[in-house]
């Protein structure tokens, strides 16, 4: 795993921004902190990497370069196939190599295949290549999202790079795209392709792009993760073939020439893959947390009974509120933008216990968009009574709805009975509804709502049934804002790679075909129905029926007690205020102490706004320091961290 950053000049003034580009590569060491390489190539481009040695540890320098120097790459990711890619180009073509790893293999693909190589890589990744000969470059980012790359466009070129925070010296900090803060109060991440700076783009998953010194970028997808679920007849071959892709994929995940660890909690997702990693090395180690709160916010103990069971050690780590206050700026400065995931912390945390053993860990991510994993998925079925009624019926249905004081029983259900999935389902978080966002924002757009980004993602999947809609609208959504996010930026954080073996191509070419009944029943509470049963024989019997439990975080309990003046000071100083109405938030988090709602969620969103708006536009807060000297601190810090 590594970092990248690219400029290419719009009039051959590649030189001048060689030592600015060397500079800001500096902000992506954590990334890669074995090599640093940054080379002026002719004078068109100028190319910084930062390594992560995972394969071919004493080779496979970056930049690399390939046909006797007529192409040079940056690149960060994992192609887990390609030393089957390397044997078909040389048998197809004579291809030569002069490394073992698979950075080579994208070169010399792009060198025989051209653009369409992107289609032919299996594994994460986000690459940058420049052709000397044609004055031409080509980059791609993997299909699911997986591995980041941002772009910026100025008048005296382009920028690629895999973290916003290098390409923020060529840009203005203060230029906002106050469209995306609105689907940030909603979401609790911008979504892609944007971010919450105007003039900074993300490369869309599944996408790659072609350019040339001068000329705009143009994007071409090439991958479409489609729903095509159909009935089984033999539902046991289905799970046994769930098991066998799911399995083969892991074992191509583990491909590395350092240690390989795993997450794990208490759910079955991250249970499975150590059960099957377990089979490739059953020295494996396992990593697991949890926190100093009695009850279902602690996973430590069930993820240790797991690992007992499976026959593998398993290293655990519990923190308390002090900790996660401590490290809240740190972690928002890794993240780039805000994403209001309070799980976020424990993966911080985890991911730095891991990156004291092991260089790479294996995740379960992807695992409930891939097989209908979040409990949410069943709602379709539970209002399929209403949802049948005529219209009239449905809208008088509404009507009756409105005049049922809030808290009694029943209402929640008749509104989002007869309301359309359309409206009623944005994604797996809905933190502020427009007529709160009205409230909050200074500046509130009306013409600017949710469904802006929602509708064209419904469109897409028209046709399917409702459940199947909602994943694939979680899968551009969800999972690229807030999951792939927190994974990627927590983890390198501590210069450690996650790998994902759920979210492969041949893993979802199975999941894509399993029909809604081997996904959801409402008998049981069972979700991702046909996962679990495909992983039965693998897994401990108490953990293959447990509802999901996600990464629960205590931000409600502490919120209310420990965090509640850290929060409020935060939200008393706090410098974006001509953006937000702090004051209301701070009733908010006021309401939430006195227990008169639950209002954790919302008051967290805008925690991390501030401190994102103070460390990246203010740039009054440095994540560098401990709270002791933060402007925004209101205790002594407790820990350290990480540079």
């Amino acid at each position: 795993m590594c970092g990248l950053l690219t400029y290419i000049s719009a009039d051959a003034s590649a030189p001048a921004h060689r030592a600015a580009i060397a500079e800001a590569n500096e902000r992506l060491h954590h990334r890669g902190p074995d090599e640093t390489g940054v080379e002026l190539i002719d004078n068109d481009v100028v190319i910084a990497h930062k390594r992560l040695s995972i394969i071919d540890v004493e080779s496979s320098h970056q930049p690399l370069w390939y046909a006797d120097g007529r192409y040079v790459m940056t690149y960060n990711g994992e192609i887990y196939n390609y030393k089957e890619l390397r044997a078909e180009l040389i048998e197809r073509f004579g291809a030569t190599f002069a490394t073992d790893g698979d950075s080579e293999v994208i070169l010399a693909g792009y060198h025989y295949w051209g653009a369409e190589v992107a289609t032919r890589l299996r594994g994460m990744f986000a690459f940058v290549i420049w052709d000397r000969q044609e004055r031409r470059g080509y980059g791609a980012r993997d299909p699911f999202g997986i591995k980041p790359m941002f772009h910026l466009h100025t008048h005296e070129g382009v920028y690629f790079s895999s973290e916003k925070k290098a390409l923020m010296p060529f840009t203005d900090p203060k230029d906002l795209d106050e469209k995306n803060l609105a689907h940030y109060l909603t979401l609790q991440y911008p979504p892609e392709p944007g971010t919450m700076h105007r003039a900074v783009q993300r490369i869309a998953a599944g996408h790659y792009v072609q350019f040339t010194a001068g000329s705009p970028v143009t994007a071409t997808k090439y991958f479409e993760p489609t729903f095509h679920p159909r009935p089984v007849d033999d539902p046991q071959r289905l799970y046994d073939e769930i098991l066998a892709t799911l399995r083969e994929s892991v074992r191509m995940h583990m491909r590395a020439d350092v240690p390989v660890g795993a997450f794990l909690s208490s759910g079955i997702d991250s249970t499975g893959v150590v059960a099957l990693a377990r089979e490739f090395n059953p020295d494996i180690l396992s990593f697991t947390m949890g926190f100093d709160v009695p009850g279902h916010y602690n996973e430590l103990d069930v993820a240790l009974e797991s690992a007992e069971h499976l026959g593998v050690k398993a290293i655990g780590t519990k923190i308390g509120a002090e900790e996660m206050m401590s490290a809240l700026p740190q972690i928002v400065w890794y993240l780039d933008d805000p994403v209001a995931d309070p799980a976020l912390v424990p993966l911080y945390f985890v991911a730095k216990k891991a990156a004291e053993y092991v260089t790479v860990v294996l995740g379960g991510e992807g695992a409930d968009e891939f097989f209908a994993g979040y409990p949410i998925y069943r709602e379709p079925l539970s209002l399929q009574s209403i949802q049948g009624l005529p219209r009239s019926v449905r809208s008088g249905l509404r009507a009756v709805s409105r005049v049922i004081p809030e808290g009694v029983k029943g209402k929640s259900f008749l509104e989002r009975g007869t309301t359309d999935l359309e409206t009623r389902f944005v994604g797996n978080a809905n933190i502020y509804a427009e007529e709160e966002k009205q409230r909050i924002l200074r500046r509130y757009d009306p013409s600017v709502v949710y469904t802006d980004i929602t509708a064209p993602i419904y469109a897409e999947c028209e046709g399917l049934d409702d459940t199947t809609r909602m994943q694939y609208v979680d899968m551009k959504t969800w999972l690229r804002g807030d999951i792939l996010v927190k994974a990627d930026r927590m983890s390198m954080a501590h210069s450690l790679e996650v790998r994902v073996p759920f979210l492969d191509v041949e893993v979802f070419k199975v999941a894509s075909k399993v029909p809604l009944d081997e996904k959801v029943r409402l008998r049981g509470n069972h979700t991702k129905y046909a996962l679990r049963q495909a992983l039965n024989k693998v897994v401990p019997p108490a953990i293959v029926n447990r509802p999901k439990m996600g990464f629960p975080t205590p931000t409600r309990v502490w919120l209310a007690a420990e965090m509640f003046e850290w929060a409020d000071h935060i939200l008393a100083t706090a410098g974006c205020g001509h953006l937000i109405d702090l004051e209301y938030v701070r009733g908010l988090l006021r309401d939430h102490r006195e227990g008169k709602a639950d209002n954790s969620r919302k008051v967290w969103t805008i925690l991390v706004f501030c401190l994102w708006h103070a460390i990246f536009v203010e740039q009054s807060l440095d994540p560098g320091v401990t709270r002791a000297t933060s402007q925004l601190a209101a205790k002594p810090a407790v820990g350290s961290y990480v540079n």
